[in-house]
């Protein structure tokens, strides 16, 4: 296994014990981005990747991302489908869907960071449709 899926694996393990404050893996001009969904956006940098993705936990109850699998698309990016969920703080309704994240990876740190709701988007942006 590579260390840049080792990498993105440990993030994931911090990440499903709800631990969302480790940004030591992150490079400080990180490019994070939330495609498509209700709030969209692109932050640079690691304080301003907190700021979104506060804003985006900010919108849920409960909420949990549990990575199924790992895809090392070639030496410098990693491809990780799961489900998440969690019940909508406005609405109080449930919600789970399937998500795709894109880590674009180098000297040991991520990037760049892609959350997408949408699977076949990811793909589509990849040009891996299937």
């Amino acid at each position: 296994m590579s260390e840049n899926l080792d990498l993105v694996r440990s993030i994931y393990a911090s990440w499903r014990r709800g631990d969302y404050r480790a940004t030591d893996w992150a490079a400080p001009d990180i490019e994070f981005m939330i495609v498509g969904g209700p709030d969209p956006g692109t932050w640079a940098g690691i304080s301003a990747m907190a700021d979104g993705w506060n804003a985006w936990l900010s919108a849920w109850d409960d909420y949990v991302a549990e990575a199924g699998e790992f895809r090392e698309l070639d030496s410098e990016r990693v491809l990780v489908f799961g489900r998440m969920g969690g019940r909508g703080k406005t609405s109080g309704l449930p919600v789970e869907t399937d998500f795709a994240n894109v880590f674009d990876l180098r000297g040991g740190a991520v990037t760049r960071l892609r959350l997408y709701a949408d699977r076949d988007r990811a793909l589509a942006d990849l040009g891996l449709e299937e």
